[in-house]
């Protein structure tokens, strides 16, 4: 768990809004800076705690890059009564904040590594933070493949981020939906239907996914057919959380709380986590 110095865990900071953006019919991004002046110091995968005061609390994951020190992002879904009343605030608004919390991508430990980065629909906001960094010094890194898949194109996020990133060199984006309409002329079906396009050093091949539960199980299976070591591959938890600091048990799963030895895990040691995938 990580938290800036000089902040309280159990505290949130005032922070303001400085813009937002709607590029779905549920999700809008918020960009938000400490009214302190202090940057968020997050690691690429880690998540906050964001209050409205006389409402609650609940995790958001990160989507901006841990370089960005001015501000930081955050992708929110339209889906209870928290993440309503943010939905509804505008520009110059303020709340609370706490964090950051949880564990990273090791993004220093995939250096010179090929990557495959595997995101499924919400699932791209907190890879976003990963994919950021490594797109900002391209190359420190081997092939990068980015695997996206969508229910359908009108729920696809950060497009003109998927464009730019496509652009980049010895790098190569994938998208598919799960059903196509008019405006589609991309493939249709569910993200591991891309795995027959990636083309890796698999010895030499780090993995971070993010994305539904379901999801896992059959991209796991893709990776062993390539033959990626389970030591190279990294995915996210973030489910149930609550406190942020292990205090609650919403998160927890035998012996461990996502929120704090999670949410990023290594696959060799989630693999033996009952109910992980």
């Amino acid at each position: 768990m990580a938290a800036a110095a000089g902040s309280s865990i159990y505290l949130p900071e005032s922070v303001t809004l400085l813009g937002v953006e709607q590029p779905t019919e549920l999700e809008k991004v918020f960009r938000v800076k400490f009214d302190s002046g202090r940057p968020l110091g997050h690691g690429p995968g880690q998540f906050v705690q964001v209050s409205l005061f006389g409402i609650g609390e609940a995790p958001i994951s990160i989507c901006s890059s841990p370089c960005e020190t001015d501000y930081f992002e955050m992708t929110v879904r339209n889906v209870g009564m928290l993440t309503n009343a943010m939905h509804k605030l505008t520009p110059g608004a303020k709340f609370g904040v706490r964090g950051p919390f949880g564990t990273t991508f090791p993004i220093d430990e995939m250096e010179g590594k090929d990557l495959i980065l595997v995101a499924g629909g919400i699932g791209l906001p907190p890879l976003r933070s990963l994919i950021l960094p490594v797109m900002g010094d391209r190359e420190r890194f081997g092939k990068v493949y980015i695997l996206f898949g969508a229910k359908s194109p009108k729920e696809i996020l950060f497009r003109e981020d998927l464009a730019a990133w496509g652009q980049a060199p010895n790098t190569t984006v994938l998208q598919t939906v799960d059903r196509g309409d008019e405006t589609w002329g991309g493939n249709v079906g569910v993200v591991t239907t891309l795995f027959s396009q990636v083309q890796v050093d698999v010895p030499n091949t780090y993995v971070a996914i993010v994305g539904p539960p379901i999801m896992y199980k059959f991209v796991i299976m893709e990776l062993a057919k390539l033959g990626v070591a389970n030591e190279h591959v990294f995915m996210s938890l973030e489910r149930r959380m609550k406190c942020g600091v292990g205090k609650c048990g919403h998160c927890q799963i035998n012996n461990v709380c996502v929120c704090m030895d999670g949410p990023v895990f290594r696959y060799s040691e989630a693999r033996h986590m009952t109910e992980a995938i």
